[in-house]
């Protein structure tokens, strides 16, 4: 089956959006609305380093498409539409099909089209999305704008997909197969956080790049991480171990005014927002249990280990 015959059986259907021109043709065409900015983030993901060599086909398409949404998400976007760069080391239509459908569930699911992309062969199996989405101007949530005082909050449970990660066959791995992407929580996000971030490599890395951004510090509570009833029948040590450094989460980790914080928890809200610290003007990251402050020593996700 040559390259076109793939696109046009498994990647070629319907948009969802007003697309001026989508999949067929050189490059897609795509009228920008009124007074928005561009967001656009790309992600790669490479079989046996970035999720296991049996992985469910549809789960992976599922993942390629939410890891990316995630970020458009952590910037207060609407994602829009995805590019799909897709390197095979054979034609195998069983996985091709579980792969579009589970791609194409999760761009239905958060109103996303496939617009374009490119299909090759490779010895390893490798997906690289690019996602575009909108935002009005000037309103997108940077890494750099944490201010002192600031309440540290997260979304959902943290932990889940690392534990997974190590204990394949277990409820959990739903958690790490199948990521939602906060896009909603992010779209409301941009009218009340001052900075925002996905957590992907691990709670405590990601946090420490928006406080290198903002040139700031914060007191993290270690009592206050929302760790789900699965996590909780471990140790506390292993249990803070997965989700401070865990990653894969893709829960968004933001900071927000005390007032700002108010405010946010009268609106209708999709997931638990959980406030687990503060920022504060010492550029260094703190930890805090029962009260006392403790050293913790661990790395998060890291891309070249």
């Amino acid at each position: 089956m040559a390259e076109f015959s793939i696109i046009d059986t498994y990647f070629n259907r319907k948009n969802l959006n007003a697309i001026d021109l989508g999949v067929g043709d050189d490059s897609a065409l795509l009228t920008p609305p009124s007074q928005q900015q561009l967001v656009i983030c790309a992600d790669t993901l490479v079989a046996g380093r970035h999720f296991p060599l049996n992985t469910n086909p549809h789960a992976i398409g599922w993942k390629s498409v939410a890891v990316n949404l995630s970020d458009i998400a952590a910037m207060g976007a609407t994602p829009q539409s995805i590019l799909l760069a897709l390197s095979l080391p054979q034609i195998d239509h069983a996985w091709l099909k579980g792969f579009s459908q589970g791609l194409y569930d999760c761009c239905d699911q958060f109103g996303v089209s496939l617009i374009g992309g490119d299909t090759t062969q490779s010895p390893h199996l490798t997906i690289s999305v690019t996602a575009l989405g909108w935002i009005e101007q000037n309103k997108a949530v940077k890494r750099s704008g944490a201010q002192v005082g600031d309440y540290i909050c997260v979304s959902g449970t943290v932990g889940d997909a690392a534990f997974a990660l190590h204990h394949l066959g277990h409820p959990l791995q739903q958690r790490l197969d199948y990521p939602t992407p906060r896009c909603h929580l992010g779209h409301l996000l941009k009218d009340y956080a001052h900075s925002m971030i996905d957590v992907s490599d691990g709670l405590a890395q990601d946090l420490g790049h928006i406080l290198k951004a903002s040139q700031v510090g914060a007191i993290l509570e270690l009592d206050l991480l929302p760790i789900s009833p699965a996590l909780k029948t471990l140790s506390s040590e292993q249990y803070t171990q997965y989700a401070l450094a865990g990653g894969d989460d893709y829960e968004l980790c933001f900071t927000l005014s005390p007032k700002q914080y108010d405010e946010l928890l009268k609106q209708k809200l999709d997931i638990k927002i959980t406030k687990i610290g503060k920022v504060i003007s010492e550029q260094t990251l703190n930890f805090v249990q029962h009260g006392n402050p403790i050293l913790l020593k661990f790395n998060g996700y890291q891309h070249f280990a």
